[in-house]
């Protein structure tokens, strides 16, 4: 069986005989490297080209971020699993856009652990289950905003013009149920469709379906 081959990055010497003792007792890892800074962990990498790194978020100088931004560009090949005591929200959603594969707390168990490494080293993506929750809030806060954003250079108007075109609805019925006339309606739809940069009223229906306008309706 192969081994998954591990370098091991923290600034406490006793986390890092810590972890080496739990893996050392597991045939299918073999920790081939320790680093206590940014850069020791990059020479290690370039060294030893490690399966996995187990990347702590603090670090003397350079911090765990950086150091598995600057790994995952020079070697895409290594998989970065952050090991850390902080639950931040920012250090998370930092860690992913720099590339790590899993983000887990040192409050986890070892079984737990093992799992985490098996599976980051089998390519997968892992978060610590205490995390999971915050990362889809922070996406669908993330869709919320994009939908809301969909709509803000219309103005009150034109959004009911549009929900009741979105509906199917005609320029005669839209102007019938706003107290308007066919001229003024035909009117917003020339400056919807201008302001959202669609051609017709086919797109526009399907643009104010997509971004869920009946949630942005004025009262």
């Amino acid at each position: 069986m192969k081994k998954l081959r591990i370098l091991l990055v923290d600034d406490h010497e006793v986390v890092r005989l810590g972890l080496k003792a739990l893996l050392d007792r597991y045939p299918q890892f073999e920790v081939v490297a320790e680093a206590s800074t940014a850069d020791e962990a990059l020479a290690r990498v370039a060294q030893y080209r490690p399966d996995v790194v187990v990347m702590d978020v603090r670090l003397p100088g350079k911090n765990g971020i950086e150091a598995t931004r600057e790994i995952k560009a020079t070697y895409p090949e290594t998989e970065v699993i952050i090991l850390t005591s902080y639950a931040e929200d920012d250090l998370l959603f930092d860690a992913i856009r720099a590339g790590a594969s899993g983000y887990v707390l040192k409050q986890i168990g070892s079984d737990d652990l093992v799992r985490a490494l098996d599976a980051v080293g089998k390519g997968e993506a892992l978060l610590d289950p205490k995390l999971t929750r915050r990362v889809f809030e922070r996406v669908r806060d993330a869709e919320r905003e994009a939908e809301a954003s969909a709509f803000r250079d219309l103005s009150d108007q034109e959004l009911r013009v549009l929900a009741l075109l979105a509906e199917g609805k005609t320029n005669k019925e839209i102007a019938r149920e706003l107290y308007l006339s066919s001229g003024t309606v035909r009117n917003y739809v020339s400056s919807i469709l201008h302001k959202l940069g669609l051609g017709n009223r086919a797109e526009a229906a399907a643009y104010a379906v997509q971004h869920h306008i009946w949630d942005y309706l004025p009262e």
